[in-house]
């Protein structure tokens, strides 16, 4: 681990949650923050206590086309950007079968195609420096599907795919890259920040109950605490080497190495036909 030295963090959807934790850890330790809010003033409630060192804007994460304008604000506010924290986004819980158009699209404006156009807004400044660290929110859905999440799940695969190339090309350019997997935390992803819909249709009663179930299952109840957020993404960037992928939570560790397992067994197991398809001498 190097040494803290102060940083400038742009981080998107701080109003609650996992980005107010990440803010609120950055500006205690003295590093500047610049926020974007869904809030039309544009305010932030830690601005009062951190008057010096954080700058809020308001950004709706489906507005593309105002993103480099809101950069280029950050940008001035305190001459450099060191960290990018792509946070913005919400979930869905349906049946992928019958979910509309109009329910799955909107999503993928703010988790994923936001996520890009916000990264983009922000490299050139980054490779003007020669350094940097963007951090994209992925999820522990993110690396393996779950009931009801088919939509959800896809955008942060998509998330994941990204940021993997991403990292690869920006390398020798100084800028990491890394991907954060939370597990369930008590933030508003249970609550508020998910939509959930479900179907009157036998086929899928175990889906409709997982649906019917979660958020009364699962807000309130989830193993991590979202103030401690904050404070491991703080030692993160402090990294000299950090990593691609950083799962958070002990359930999301479980989860994904249960994962790993199940797929290495699947490649032994069909191995012969997954080689059967090399050119034969």
């Amino acid at each position: 681990m190097s040494k803290h030295q102060p940083r400038t963090w742009l981080i998107t959807g701080a109003d609650k949650g996992l980005g107010r934790s990440t803010a609120k850890a950055a500006l205690e330790r003295g590093d500047q923050v610049i926020v974007t809010v869904l809030a039309a003033d544009g305010k932030h409630d830690l601005s009062a206590q951190y008057p010096e060192q954080l700058r809020s804007f308001h950004l709706d994460a489906r507005d593309h086309p105002r993103f480099p304008e809101v950069v280029k604000k950050a940008h001035q506010a305190f001459g450099r950007i060191d960290v990018l924290v792509n946070n913005a986004g919400y979930g869905l819980l349906s049946v992928a079968e019958t979910t509309p158009a109009e329910k799955y699209r909107p999503m993928f404006e703010v988790n994923f195609f936001g996520l890009v156009e916000m990264t983009h807004a922000v490299l050139p400044y980054m490779r003007s420096q020669r350094s940097g660290h963007i951090i994209n929110l992925s999820s522990i859905a993110g690396f393996c599907g779950a009931t009801g999440f088919a939509f959800y799940s896809a955008s942060k695969f998509a998330v994941e795919g990204y940021s993997e190339t991403l990292a690869l090309e920006i390398a020798h350019l100084g800028i990491h890259v890394t991907i954060i997997e939370p597990g369930g935390f008590r933030s508003d992803f249970a609550g508020p920040s998910l939509v959930a819909e479900k179907i009157a249709d036998p086929d899928y009663e175990s889906t409709n109950a997982r649906i019917a179930g979660y958020v009364e299952a699962r807000h309130g109840h989830q193993p991590n605490d979202p103030e401690k957020f904050g404070p491991a993404l703080c030692q993160l960037v402090d990294a000299d080497s950090p990593p691609l992928r950083l799962p958070l939570g002990e359930d999301c560790l479980l989860t994904i190495r249960q994962d790993i397992v199940k797929t290495s067994q699947s490649l032994d197991q069909w191995e012969a036909l997954s080689a059967s398809t090399k050119v034969s001498d």
